[in-house]
């Protein structure tokens, strides 16, 4: 079965239908959670550095920082005005080192033209990946994530996100922690609709931390 396109809430909500018909497991998931919304989130240059900022940090400090980022500049932060600020307005914005190498470096090539966000949109979600994690400081997670939020790709699924290797173990009774080549074999199972169950997970791992007095 082929991926889809999860364009709006109805389209997500057609999918978690079939994807819980595929794998009756998710079903108490969500009667613990509710029906998760679909996560959508701007795609392009401003779309993907947020995804950079969110990086091994929290969520709450994730979103500290980009808006500082983002208050930096009249409206979504061009290459051009990001490379313009350079590494003292990203420090200044909180980014580490690393984030800003990977931010600088992403910038320059899309100033000068050597890689194109948008033609994404047209490629397969493989193929998107994979260019995806040529550039530089991007991982698998990044891209995953990438292509989950930016792009609407049913099956994305970033098998390294830690939230969703401890809800699956808490879920699925495996005890302590499923790791990525574990969680990655499982998922397996949801396929074309990875990224469907990523969020079912998700949703899964903030309700019963709300629950527990727990920040997810």
């Amino acid at each position: 079965m082929l991926e889809e396109t999860l364009t709006d809430q109805p389209a997500f909500d057609r999918a978690l239908a079939r994807l819980v018909a595929l794998d009756s497991r998710l079903s108490p998931l969500l009667a613990v959670s509710g029906a998760p919304a679909l996560r959508q989130r701007p795609g392009g240059f401003a779309g993907l550095i947020r995804m950079v900022v969110a990086q091994q940090v929290s969520t709450a400090s994730a979103r500290a920082i980009y808006a500082r980022f983002e208050a930096q500049f009249d409206g979504a932060p061009t290459p051009a005005a990001v490379l313009a600020a350079g590494v003292d307005g990203l420090r200044t914005a909180g980014f580490s080192a690393p984030k800003i190498k990977t931010t600088l470096g992403i910038a320059g090539l899309l100033d000068a033209g050597t890689i194109d966000l948008d033609a994404l949109a047209a490629l397969p979600s493989d193929e998107a990946r994979d260019m995806l994690v040529r550039l530089p400081g991007i991982g698998f997670w990044t891209a995953d994530v990438y292509l989950l939020f930016a792009l609407g790709r049913s099956d994305a699924f970033p098998e390294g996100d830690l939230a969703l290797q401890i809800a699956a173990a808490e879920a699925l009774c495996f005890g302590g922690r499923c790791h990525a080549h574990g969680l990655n074999a499982i998922a397996e199972d949801w396929r074309p609709w990875r990224g469907v169950a990523a969020h079912v997970l998700w949703a899964y791992y903030g309700a019963r931390r709300a629950r527990q007095g727990v920040p997810a």
